[in-house]
């Protein structure tokens, strides 16, 4: 039975990392003693052992002790033995490349959907799309594959943010990017702003959060759901 929460960010603005989530997060992650981190995505270019304190600091005052996955000498067999998964943000290219270079991608999925409790954000909830070609990120480096760990059979583009009639930008905004998608792809894509996520129970998935979410079709036109709503679209 699939536990999972694939949320928009990892901070909202003027708050500690994680915060707006903790409560979420405590339930979650229920009597876990400790989760390894996936800090390959490296926000900012920082290291994996930056990274990772980063996350150990939020995670100390729950009681949970946070091993990074880029110590372990087998990172599979970690997945595998993991009690829970949390995956970080940063850039979605380096977190896919990484993923499918050391061939972890398809054991990330095989735990998650059996039962380990799973934490994304940003990057990592983009993960649990069916690809990552609605990540906003640049393409640093060239993953082998865009497919992902299909948790929820459709995309994601987190920190969706919704067109600014006064804004002076005359490029693209991430509606028209979407549109543009779909042109050459049926996928459907939920757009999730920021203090939104994706919580998944078993076969239910339903929106959460602060904010309606904005869910775009092949061929129709983009409409908003709001927090608690079951995501029944599929791909198409």
């Amino acid at each position: 039975m699939k536990n999972v929460i694939l949320a928009s960010t990892s901070s909202l603005f003027g708050e500690a990392y994680l915060e707006y989530l903790k409560s979420e997060v405590e339930i979650l992650f229920q009597g876990i003693s400790e989760l390894i981190f996936v800090p390959y995505a490296r926000p900012s270019g920082i290291s994996h052992d930056e990274y990772t304190q980063k996350v150990a600091e939020f995670f100390e005052p729950i009681g949970i002790k946070v091993k990074g996955l880029h110590r372990f000498e087998d990172p599979a067999h970690a997945l595998k033995n993991a009690e829970a998964i949390f995956t970080g943000g940063g850039n979605t290219f380096l977190l896919v490349k990484q993923l499918h270079d050391q061939k972890l991608m398809n054991v990330l999925k095989e735990v998650v959907e059996n039962g380990v409790p799973y934490l994304g954000t940003s990057a990592g909830s983009n993960i649990g799309g069916l690809n990552m070609q609605n990540t906003n990120d640049m393409p640093i480096v060239y993953p082998p594959s865009f497919n992902t760990l299909g948790l929820i059979p459709f995309n994601l583009n987190a920190h969706y943010l919704d067109p600014d009639p006064n804004s002076k930008h005359n490029g693209e905004t991430r509606e028209t990017r979407i549109k543009e998608f779909h042109v050459f792809n049926k996928v459907p894509v939920l757009g999730l702003r920021e203090g939104s996520w994706i919580r998944v129970k078993g076969d239910k998935i339903t929106t959460e959060g602060m904010f309606s979410s904005r869910v775009f079709l092949p061929e129709l036109p983009p409409y908003e759901i709001e927090p608690g709503t079951v995501c029944a679209f599929e791909s198409l």
